[in-house]
């Protein structure tokens, strides 16, 4: 790359890796994803390191490990002192600017106890300026929708549908259509500020779409594009009481979910809903990634349209995925690689496209490659890789042949007893045919399978002695290794500007 290229990271929140038509969903229409993979390269075993929302976004914007950024739970604060994206951007010369939110807490040592800054979990991550905001409470996308005519009461229930008899699942469509979702909102904001750039300036963004997150609802004709299908696999035990007796985490996840979390209206737990139910959520989520991936076809086209495509380095994944009726659960919570498992596609400026990369990689890889792109050193030393060679047609030597994920269960209450103490933090270790799972004062876990197939639990007491040790000396050696490393491998004379 001789000319500095353009970057555009985007993220789709809770966006499952096997929902797209590149991955061989048998459903899931994902058209504009897909070409962009077939210019790229794919990666089919991407993961995100850690769940919920600002935890995992702390690896994706950190390439850190949750052992070593300590982001724990959507407000645990992001530690000053670690490099990011944006800060490196700047560093190469960018104006790191952000549509959407990044859900990062501010440390709160770097403010005063009066700063609203601190009454949130949804501040902007360091280094980056707002293009356009849109957070969890939408309020610059009811402000826009508002000047479309819409009154406010229809604002006020704006993601509520009407009831479709007796069914407990609503399909039917949103009251805004699809030239008016956020995804929509968000992707204009972008193509609006990216024709103000100056043509000899290369430019930094990063747009980050709520979208396949809930709310589960969805306009015409996204609403109506699957239908629902009760007899279709789904993950885990036949009833939710077989699926909480596998483990006390689940148990405690299932106690904690709630439908409106997901419904808007709604109420009840999860887990009192039927297969059917849960099939006609996933119609809808299946319709809203569908959604997202026609508003990405028309940010792509805008690219394509100014000229900026083929200098663009693109970046396209999720911060964490969605169980979506599988083990009787929603979200994105517990051990789980449906959880888990998120999209990545890049297409670098040059490269002649059409990889796929069935290696393991993570979230924490995506920092090392943007510095990578950008030729800067990090402030910190990243837990992740660069992902670049892999654009190029090339597998890095001693790649990783295990993936690491990573969930803090102190806010639940698991068998009685609130967990929230030191350590209460799983730690997974998902190899090709099979994963453990280490739970600090819960039972560990031991899932088998045939390669590509999904894992089933086994028994503990049916893993041989020799194959529980050799999974927790492979964890052991990985917190180990992962340690914080910043400044170990380097003589301070190595930062001096003569060198």
């Amino acid at each position: 790359m001789s000319q500095r290229p353009n970057i555009l990271l985007i993220t789709a929140d809770q966006w499952r890796g096997d929902c797209l038509g590149i991955a061989g969903h048998p459903q899931v229409q994902t058209p504009n994803t897909d070409a962009l993979a077939r210019e790229g390269t794919y990666f089919s075993r991407h993961y995100a390191a850690t769940a919920p929302c600002s935890p995992a976004r702390a690896s994706l914007y950190t390439g850190l490990y949750q052992m070593n950024h300590r982001v724990l739970a959507n407000g645990s604060p992001l530690d000053d002192r670690f490099d990011n994206v944006a800060r490196a951007a700047r560093r190469a010369g960018y104006l790191p600017t952000l549509f959407g939110y990044t859900d990062t807490s501010a440390d709160p040592r770097c403010h005063d106890p009066q700063d609203p800054v601190l009454t949130s979990y949804e501040g902007i991550l360091p280094g980056f300026i707002a293009g356009q905001l849109l957070l969890e409470d939408d309020k610059t996308w009811l402000a826009w929708l508002k000047e479309r005519g819409y009154t406010s009461e229809q604002l006020a229930r704006i993601h509520h549908v009407e009831q479709q008899g007796e069914e407990r699942i609503s399909l039917a469509p949103t009251l805004y259509g699809a030239d008016e979702t956020p995804t929509a909102f968000l992707t204009g904001a972008f193509l609006s500020w990216r024709d103000q750039q100056s043509a000899d300036q290369p430019w930094f963004a990063h747009v980050s779409y709520l979208r396949p997150h809930p709310p589960i609802c969805v306009p015409e004709p996204f609403n109506r594009m699957y239908e629902p299908d009760a007899s279709a696999d789904f993950a885990g035990a036949p009833t939710p009481d077989e699926e909480a007796e596998v483990h006390p985490l689940l148990a405690a996840l299932q106690t904690s979910q709630k439908l409106g979390h997901h419904i808007p209206g709604a109420d009840g737990p999860v887990r009192d809903l039927t297969r059917k139910d849960l099939a006609r959520i996933r119609a809808l989520y299946y319709g809203m990634i569908s959604e997202v991936d026609h508003q990405l076809g028309r940010l792509l086209e805008g690219l394509k349209a100014a000229g900026d495509y083929d200098n663009t380095l693109i970046i396209l994944t999720s911060d964490h995925a969605e169980m979506m009726g599988d083990h009787w659960l929603l979200g994105k919570a517990g051990f789980h690689e449906q959880s888990y498992h998120v999209p990545l596609v890049i297409k670098a400026p040059g490269e002649s496209g059409g990889h796929v990369v069935d290696a393991f990689t993570s979230a924490v890889d995506v920092f090392p490659t943007l510095l990578d792109v950008l030729g800067i050193r990090p402030g910190h030393q990243p837990d992740g890789c660069s992902l670049l060679p892999f654009t190029g047609g090339e597998t890095p030597e001693d790649w990783r042949d295990a993936v690491l994920w990573e969930y803090s269960y102190r806010q639940l209450t698991v068998e009685g007893t609130q967990m929230n103490a030191p350590g209460k933090s799983l730690i997974s270790l998902r190899a090709e045919a099979w994963q453990y799972v280490h739970c600090p004062e819960l039972p560990d876990l031991f899932l088998a399978g045939l390669p590509g197939a999904p894992l089933e639990p086994v028994p503990l007491d049916m893993v041989p002695a020799a194959r529980r040790i050799e999974c927790m000396e492979r964890l052991l050696a990985a917190r180990m290794t992962l340690q914080d490393e910043t400044l170990c491998h380097a003589m301070v004379w190595s930062f001096h500007a003569d060198r």
